[in-house]
């Protein structure tokens, strides 16, 4: 699991899309959803339910998400505690 994996994630979450997430991040798609599809592989669980016209988190994505958004926030902090 990548820091931009889940950066890209937590995006999808945000967003509440594919389409959404990608805009938001200057990304296709196609890249949005191969990210997800990477994490969900490697975790060995579905992270969303998704179709053409609906999304929503799994128990699973759920938990990653706020774990995600946690881990992101403390390496913005390191970053910004390594540039001081």
């Amino acid at each position: 699991m990548e820091l931009e994996q889940l950066r890209i994630f937590t995006a999808l979450c945000e967003a509440g899309g594919f389409s959404a997430a990608a805009r938001r991040l200057y990304k296709s798609h196609s890249s949005v959803s191969r990210a997800v599809s990477a994490l969900e592989r490697e975790l060995g669980v579905t992270l969303c339910e998704r179709d053409r016209t609906h999304f929503a988190l799994t128990a699973a994505g759920e938990r990653l998400y706020a774990g995600a958004r946690e881990l992101l926030r403390e390496a913005e902090e390191l970053e910004k505690s390594v540039k001081r």
